[in-house]
């Protein structure tokens, strides 16, 4: 009996806090504009954004690229290999759990205790998250705006999000370096037949067999770079389209030139595995490590962390066409969007294994 008083003593508190937070974050009688964010809800934000919450990793690493000093903290605690990837002033910001995507581990008390001006979600803009945003939004009193996460949607979300944020004019700079990257892309592959290009595999996990299926978030990048993705199950498929667990066989048969990964323990034994002995990508040295410090390229998460992965794919898949001086462009959108100048030793680590081929 007291233990259950106990508790309800706690649940109360907590409600009467969200009471409270609701009306001290409410917008209504304070500054405020109306924008529609990329779900069509009609959401009122502060004039002034000073302090955001980010519900996941992906609208994380945005709010980083586009405005850190707005960012209220990071999902998880950045781990000791990323710390030379992102600035130093950034580096120590607390961790504040996350609302959506695989092992959600913030609250409302959470949220709350960030005291955010906006909660921003980057990625799917279904009905499931634009009625997570509601419901969190009416509980708190927090603005909650859903971001298109979607690959060809990038140049948009930037712009959006730099008139939420007010840095209009870096959003436009960010947009514009996408918008050109994705014409360039078009431009060269638009005399390329389907049959011409790369058949490419996902490898996924220590043991490569989790890949995404053409469409999948997962893959996006790996067809907007020109490669075909061998994990195709049809457009008529009733597969659903996302990560699956492919089978030894399947990937035999589908023998793909090209396998990209970003596990490094796969990379290591995937030469000698028996299973992918005579699958063409590992007789012909074509196996890459995508590099994923402090974000991944290819996705972990899926956000603004995959345009420099966009850069280095295509160069991997048409080599002719997208001659790539890999450590160059690697530091320049590293100083662009993370903020960070690389010194040698850490660019060098970052990139080696991406260049493909067996081990030394």
């Amino acid at each position: 009996m007291v233990k259950g008083l106990a508790f309800l003593a706690v649940r109360l508190r907590l409600f009467a806090l969200i009471a409270v937070a609701a009306l001290l974050f409410s917008p209504e009688g304070a500054d405020a504009r109306t924008i529609t964010d990329s779900a069509g809800r009609i959401v009122d934000v502060p004039d002034q954004v000073a302090r955001v919450y980010a519900s996941g990793p992906p609208a994380a690493i945005m709010l980083y690229v586009l405005a850190p000093e707005k960012l209220a903290g990071w999902p998880r605690a950045l781990r000791d290999a990323e710390r030379p990837y992102i600035a130093e002033a950034y580096r120590d910001l607390p961790a504040t759990g996350r609302l959506t995507g695989r092992g959600d581990t913030a609250n409302l008390e959470v949220v709350i205790g960030a005291n955010p001006d906006l909660i921003v979600d980057f990625g799917s803009v279904n009905e499931t998250y634009s009625s997570l945003a509601d419901r969190v939004q009416a509980q708190t009193g927090i603005p909650y705006v859903l971001i298109n996460g979607r690959f060809e949607n990038t140049p948009d979300a930037l712009r959006l999000m730099g008139e939420i944020l007010g840095v209009e004019e870096r959003a436009e700079k960010l947009a514009a370096y996408v918008e050109m990257l994705f014409g360039d892309i078009d431009a060269a592959l638009a005399d390329i037949p389907l049959d011409k290009r790369p058949r490419v595999y996902l490898a996924r996990g220590p043991d490569g067999l989790e890949t995404g299926l053409r469409g999948s978030i997962n893959t996006e990048i790996i067809e907007r770079a020109g490669g075909r993705n061998v994990a195709d199950p049809g457009l008529d498929s009733p597969v659903r389209r996302g990560l699956v667990r492919a089978s030894p066989e399947q990937v035999i048969i589908a023998n793909p030139d090209t396998i990209v990964t970003w596990d490094p323990t796969f990379f290591e034994s995937v030469w000698e595995t028996p299973i992918w002995q005579g699958i063409d990508a590992v007789e012909n040295g074509r196996v890459y490590l995508a590099p994923s410090l402090p974000f991944g390229w290819i996705d972990r998460p899926p956000s603004l962390n995959r345009i420099m992965g966009l850069r280095w794919l295509s160069a991997v898949f048409f080599p002719d066409r997208f001659p790539l001086d890999l450590e160059a462009a690697t530091r320049e959108f590293y100083s662009l969007f993370y903020h960070v100048d690389l010194p040698d030793e850490d660019l060098n680590r970052l990139t080696a294994a991406a260049k493909g081929g067996r081990p030394e």
